[in-house]
């Protein structure tokens, strides 16, 4: 095990300050996380280097349409997550636990395995998701940092349930993140996430200031998928900028949960709502024409077409659109 950082002592427990849950935690107890444990009055991770997934995907899949697209990405995981979602897509990485991994990797190796690679497959840097990458964060950092020094993108797909000290510690080093806000309201935080929506809220305020944002709202019928949720949540998302995206991604029963499937019309109606407040708005986890082409605001030229990850950069020239010549909100070099 790898000391862990942010931590307090409080009499014979340790405090927990990773995340807005501050875990108190006797001696030999883990965190919600899974992952962080006392031992001998010490705050440690148990999943530092712990890698349980690596594979080098396509950008949009994170996703990620208006950062680099076209380019893919070494995307790696670990297990343990600090939110307890009925409804997690990735719950045997989320509720795992690291001892299912043997052999840890360095930071350096990761640097190495990016390396291995030239050409058209060379990865533009590393994704850190399939399980929370907050709770992973001492081996973030240090990776994040590395890779920062060596020229290579660092990209965060994460709930957002982090504390503001460690979070702006790790910022400088991230290029992109993309940021799961899974409802607009609180009670569902509280029933279905067994978290607050707050604390998720302040890290896109925060994230927005010093790198490129996208957020994803996964509509699940009758709990977050209303148009006046979404349209609050799209309004309060317009507000921090216009050119924020944002991704629905269709509901399919998984884990705990056994709702039907997201209806087709009303994502297609969601979107609409959210179009009128924010420029770029796109559906996933479904096959409906156009629904994930990049349109520039201004003329209506079509910019990106993407299907099945497949992505053809028609209408842009550099980051900006070939017809009206506008400056389109899009990171490409």
């Amino acid at each position: 095990m790898d000391q862990a950082r942010f931590y307090e002592k409080e009499q014979d427990k340790i405090r927990c300050l990773l995340c807005p849950r501050k875990c108190l935690l006797d001696e030999g107890k883990f965190g919600t996380c899974g992952v962080r444990r006392v031992q001998g009055g010490k705050l440690y991770t148990t999943n530092y280097g712990r890698l349980a997934a690596a594979n080098q995907d396509p950008i949009e899949k994170k996703p990620l349409y208006h950062f680099f697209p076209g380019r893919s990405i070494l995307s790696i995981g670990t297990f343990g997550c600090n939110l307890l979602c009925s409804f997690c897509q990735n719950w045997s990485l989320s509720r795992g636990t690291p001892d299912q991994v043997a052999e840890k990797v360095k930071p350096a190796e990761v640097l190495q395995m990016l390396q291995r690679k030239e050409g058209p497959e060379k990865a533009l840097g590393v994704a850190y998701t399939y399980n929370e990458p907050m709770i992973w964060y001492e081996f973030v950092y240090d990776t994040a940092r590395l890779l920062h020094e060596h020229g290579y993108k660092n990209v965060l797909v994460t709930n957002g349930y982090i504390n503001p000290q460690p979070l702006e510690e790790l910022l400088p080093y991230i290029d992109a993140m993309n940021i799961d806000v899974k409802a607009y309201n609180d009670s569902f935080y509280q029933q279905y996430c067994h978290g607050s929506r707050k604390p998720v809220l302040e890290t896109v305020e925060a994230a927005v200031k010093q790198c490129h944002v996208e957020a994803t709202c996964l509509l699940i019928p009758s709990l977050n998928d209303s148009i006046e949720e979404q349209t609050e949540l799209a309004k309060w998302l317009g507000g921090l900028s216009q050119d924020l995206v944002l991704h629905y991604s269709r509901y399919f029963p998984q884990y705990k949960l056994d709702l039907p499937p997201t209806s087709p019309q009303l994502m297609v109606e969601v979107r609409k709502a959210a179009q009128k407040h924010l420029r770029y708005v796109f559906l996933g986890n479904i096959d409906l024409p156009g629904s994930s082409d990049t349109i520039c605001p201004h003329c209506g030229n079509l910019l990106i077409v993407r299907s099945n990850y497949q992505v053809s950069l028609t209408g842009l020239d550099g980051a900006r659109c070939n017809n009206c010549h506008n400056k389109i909100s899009i990171v490409v070099s």
